[in-house]
């Protein structure tokens, strides 16, 4: 049970009479008690995060009772409860998307009624609002203030937005006769016939195809805030003109944009790149160079057990594993193709004895060269290899991310070979896998999308036919609802997507399986049917996490740097009360280590500052040592999230970390 909340030690009535050597505190458990720290909500505790994006086209895990689902989805939430929002879309709210499309125009015509020279380009709606790019002088923060005064009198004021069609000639005519040059680039590009033009009032008009609210007084001014001012170029070409581009947030009411401020402060505060930093994990070592990452000690153990747990659940299921070199001859990637279609995010290579090897992008080629090291019969199908594969991809500088975005990364690739009638259970058997690897993260809901045959594409019809109804079956057997991206598939084959949803409700790209009828062609892999002939099995590529390092940083993010007690990568700090304490705490230390524990000592500070730096670090668990429980050969245990556990055996506490280890619970 949770220990009741307390003032902070700051204000304790107590907080003179800490000293250890006190005599009503020789007992660690009186001594944490006084302490008043208060108990936090357990990582994947049922409290949901009061303001998330809607879950429109998320897949609940069938196997997983919808509450439960949501239960296991939310991480560490310090923030007070409060009446949750559920933030609409552009895509399941057309009102939001007129409402935001119309604060474009009505910024553009309040910044044009402040800065008379100013000109206007485009201004389109976007995930979170709305944005506008003007050709002016640069924008100070002031200046959105005045802007924003301006549109809310414009707002008020109630002003129509009337639909106009007129000729491409009437069209040139009025932009000429307001000189707006960037308007009239862009009616050159535009093709069809009529032009539309959308009036505010009778003061203000734009190109634009629409659609808008009925009159500026349908939006909630405040609903609507002006974030920010960044420079962007016409175009997206640095050789055209650098603009002035104003972005803004709009929502259905004022509820919502509170949640969507929280939203943001949420998203700041879970940043992995900041999270990282202070608890030690990871960093990019620009000595190194760019988009590389080292892994330091904590984030390095975390990775291990991911590695580990992502091993034994694929041996489980018949995968086997392989280590391929991280470079070939330039050759093989002539073979498979990459060079000719891959080469821009291609390393340079480099001449080893007078023949060119490169760094491999992908490891699709390697197991193939696996693959083909003997000949096989259908007898020996599904051949299922798995691989933590480490690849090189150049990106720009400017596009590197934290560990969203690098040029050296380890993806859990696979890849399976069968026959044609087993692509259907192979497929089911990724989805299984895929469920099972995920869950273990509380990843309950997931954005499914099935890419059927491109326009461009090799292989028969047949075949295409076979492996995408095959794709549907496996799908529907699974009980997960999908949409289908008609023509949205690789040219090699149809694939599933898989993004992940995050405490925040924000998606990501994770995990794919991807049909391919290009590789076995150009590799020329074979195997020897029934009949004794030669045929071309099918070839599967499939990721669950996609890239360790991606998969990290949302891991990070999600639990906001607050992991769960299996996965964190110190599970309990022992504190002694005095140094008097040390000589037990470290014997202590020793035999929770023995048994594959990760734990550390921590001594030389007050015990009120050794607690609040395990808090600040997001230690799971303290283990308190006084005179008292060296005597009784005892721990007193405080959990980060529910406060004082109690006073126990060595033993006792072994066996309940042991439980708490293997359920993947807290204490």
């Amino acid at each position: 049970m949770a220990a009741p909340s307390a003032p902070l030690l700051r204000s304790h009535p107590h907080r003179g009479a800490l000293c250890p050597s006190s005599p009503r505190h020789r007992s660690a458990a009186a001594a944490v008690s006084l302490l008043g720290f208060p108990p936090r909500k357990a990582a994947g505790s049922s409290r949901r995060l009061p303001y998330t994006a809607v879950r429109s086209s998320s897949t609940a895990s069938p196997s997983v009772p919808v509450e439960e689902a949501a239960a296991a989805e939310a991480p560490t939430n310090d923030a007070e409860e409060q009446e949750r929002v559920v933030l609409p879309t552009n895509e399941t709210s057309d009102r939001l998307l007129r409402i935001r499309h119309t604060c474009a125009h009505v910024m553009a015509m309040a910044v044009q009624k402040l800065f008379p020279n100013s000109k206007v380009t485009i201004g389109p709606w976007i995930d979170n609002g709305f944005y506008y790019d003007f050709d002016m002088e640069p924008l100070t923060d002031k200046d959105l203030k005045k802007i924003k005064k301006e549109m809310d009198r414009i707002i008020r004021q109630n002003l129509p937005l009337v639909r106009e069609e007129v000729s491409r000639e009437e069209a040139q005519k009025r932009i000429e006769a307001l000189n707006e040059p960037y308007k009239l680039e862009i009616l050159e590009s535009i093709k069809e016939e009529p032009i539309t033009i959308y009036h505010i009032g009778e003061e203000w008009w734009d190109l634009c195809a629409g659609p808008h609210v009925e009159s500026t007084g349908k939006i909630d001014r405040k609903a609507v805030e002006l974030e920010s001012v960044a420079g962007a170029y016409w175009r997206g070409d640095e050789k055209n003109q650098m603009l002035q581009r104003i972005y803004g947030t709009a929502w259905e009411n004022e509820d919502q944009l509170k949640a969507y401020i929280y939203f943001k402060e949420e998203a700041k505060r879970r940043d992995h790149r900041r999270l990282g930093q202070d608890l030690d994990l990871f960093s990019i070592q620009e000595d190194a160079g760019g988009g590389l990452v080292f892994w330091h000690p904590k984030g390095a153990i975390i990775r291990h057990i991911l590695e580990d747990s992502w091993k034994q659940i694929h041996i489980q299921r018949g995968y086997d594993l392989l280590y391929t070199p991280h470079v070939a001859k330039a050759n093989l990637w002539k073979i498979s193709g990459h060079i000719d279609f891959y080469k821009e995010n291609m390393y340079n290579q480099m001449d080893v004895e007078d023949e060119m090897y490169q760094l491999r992008p992908m490891n699709c080629p390697y197991h193939i060269l696996v693959y083909k090291r003997k000949l096989h019969s259908y007898r020996d199908f599904p051949i299922r290899v798995a691989e933590l594969g480490t690849v090189y991809r150049y990106e720009l500088s400017g596009s590197l991310h934290g560990l969203f975005r690098v040029r050296g990364f380890t993806q859990d690739d696979a890849h399976i070979f069968c026959l044609e009638d087993q692509i259907q259970d192979e497929i089911r058997g990724v989805l299984d896998l895929t469920e099972q690897i995920l869950g273990q993260f509380g990843f309950r809901y997931y954005e499914i999308n099935l890419s059927t045959r491109p326009e461009k594409s090799v292989g028969n019809d047949d075949i295409w036919e076979k492996a995408t109804i095959a794709l549907k079956n496996a799908l529907n057997d699974k009980g997960w609802e999908y949409k289908v991206d008609e023509g949205g598939g690789a040219f090699y084959g149809p694939k599933i997507d898989l993004k992940i949803e995050d405490a925040l409700g924000r998606k990501w790209q994770c995990s794919t399986v991807q049909v391919d009828f290009n590789l076995p062609e150009r590799f020329d892999i074979t195997y020897v049917d029934s009949n004794s002939e030669k045929k071309r099995p099918i070839m599967i590529h499939r990721a669950v996490l996609g890239s360790l390092e991606r998969f990290f940083g949302v891991l990070i993010e999600h639990y906001a740097g607050d992991f769960p007690l299996w996965l964190a990568p110190i599970q309990a700090r022992i504190l002694p009360v005095t140094d008097n304490e040390l000589q037990y705490c470290n014997e202590v230390a020793s035999e929770l280590k023995s048994r594959g524990f990760r734990v550390e000592v921590c001594h030389g500070e007050r015990l009120p500052k050794l607690i609040r730096n395990a808090e600040t670090q997001k230690v799971p668990l303290m283990a308190v040592v006084g005179p008292k429980e060296v005597q009784a050969r005892t721990l007193t245990i405080r959990s980060r999230h529910n406060g004082e556990i109690g006073t126990m055996p060595v033993d006792e506490f072994i066996t309940r970390l042991q439980l708490a280890v293997t359920n993947k619970s807290s204490l």
